[in-house]
């Protein structure tokens, strides 16, 4: 292949038959790669031909292949240049960067071509009589103790918010993040037989006073400020649990694992440190852990050096490298974003959920239609493989909106 561009942000390079392989990296690289995808499908069903089209997505990989718009162009007259950025606006997007750098000339056909989405906008062109409700987001959550332990540490929290007020939400339940926000969370308290509630009093209490002042101050997607909103959060719960552990004697070494995930419309923001996770089950099918594992075991596996099987037999594989308080001094949430739509599901969960079920096996329980709430049913299939430790799932589903 030739290589075309090599930045912090993208390796791109053209294959033998012209494809073009793009793979994303460095900052918000989830999030650029599945917004590019978002909006290149948009645009194909659309009918756009003066853009690339997808021929192949890897989503583990975060790397995209797509048809060759022509090579990029030194010169093109300014007016011409505003009709091209105007006319993929009536496809119904807006460029991020409408400039001389993103526009190609492609011989077949004599076109000048658009290239480039990781951060373009699909607009919504319906007036405000026809515009659709926000999709509904609908959620079950469930807590086991597990067969072993005599406490459960683990805890989960549901919340929906804006820029005054945070409600607590039920195991069970729907909404529309139209006019306010959702948050859902688990963390895996340690250290302590109080360690899950003290953790889950401050994270509480934390979120209360730290996720309003971030409500929608800005237009949602990577650029809306969410992850300082969310490093600030994760810090300030950290500080207070090594305070706590300073203070007592009994908190000595007390910590927990935080996988969070905050739903605005068309977007998650999430958050995460420990060995919780949380998984993106997109609509189109398949199933990714979107947070990495702080542990020497989920590096090698992130790297390839060891497969699911192995990494779940590893003597080394609750060994946490971060989580908050514990007496952790270093701490480096993962933050990230990405788009969500209609039929995506999410599946936040504790370490012995995954201890008892292999991804293929949630993958399918997830998807799988029932009349028991499918956190309720995670559980159930979890103690019949296992159960050594407390287990914990919550499932969010963002459905489409009801009709008028």
């Amino acid at each position: 292949m030739h290589e075309v561009k090599n930045t912090q942000r993208a390796l791109v390079r053209i294959g033998y038959d012209g494809s073009v392989y793009k793979t994303f990296r460095g900052p918000q690289a989830f999030a650029r790669f599945t917004n590019e995808v978002r909006v290149l499908r948009h645009l194909e069903r659309r009918g756009c031909g003066f853009v690339p089209r997808l021929l192949e997505v890897d989503e583990p990989g975060m790397r995209i292949v797509t048809t060759n718009c022509g090579s990029r162009v030194e010169q093109v007259n300014p007016e011409r240049m505003r009709e091209l950025f105007a006319e993929l606006e009536s496809f119904g997007v807006k460029h991020d960067d409408p400039e001389i750098r993103n526009i190609t000339y492609r011989k077949s056909d004599g076109r000048f071509c658009i290239i480039d989405f990781e951060f373009a906008t699909l607009l919504d062109e319906a007036g405000p009589a026809d515009r659709p409700t926000a999709p509904t987001l609908r959620w079950s959550g469930q807590t086991h103790i597990g067969k072993v332990r005599t406490n459960n540490e683990d805890t989960f929290l549901a919340l929906e918010f804006d820029g005054r007020e945070v409600r607590y939400l039920g195991k069970l339940g729907e909404g529309s993040p139209e006019l306010t926000d959702y948050v859902f969370a688990v963390s895996d308290g340690m250290g302590g037989a109080n360690s899950g509630e003290f953790a889950s009093r401050i994270t509480k209490d934390k979120i209360t006073h730290l996720l309003p002042k971030g409500f929608r101050t800005a237009a949602p997607g990577p650029g809306s400020g969410y992850d300082a909103t969310l490093l600030e959060l994760f810090h300030a719960i950290h500080h207070d649990l090594l305070k706590l552990g300073e203070s007592y004697e009994e908190c000595r070494g007390m910590g927990t694992t935080l996988s969070l995930g905050w739903f605005t419309p068309g977007w998650v923001y999430f958050g995460h440190i420990g060995d919780s996770r949380i998984y993106h089950l997109p609509q189109a099918g398949g199933i990714t852990q979107i947070t990495h594992d702080h542990t020497h075991v989920g590096w090698l596996r992130r790297n390839g050096r060891l497969n699911e099987r192995e990494a779940r037999n590893h003597p080394m594989r609750n060994a946490l490298h971060q989580s908050l308080g514990a007496g952790h001094q270093f701490l480096e949430p993962q933050v990230g974003a990405l788009p969500c739509a209609p039929g995506d599901r999410f599946l936040l969960c504790s370490d012995g959920l995954i201890d008892g079920l292999w991804d293929r096996q949630l993958d399918e329980i997830v998807r799988t239609p029932a009349a028991e709430p499918v956190a309720r049913r995670l559980i159930t299939a979890a103690l019949e493989r296992g159960g050594n430790d407390n287990l914990t799932a919550l499932v969010v589903e963002v459905a489409a909106p009801a009709p008028p």
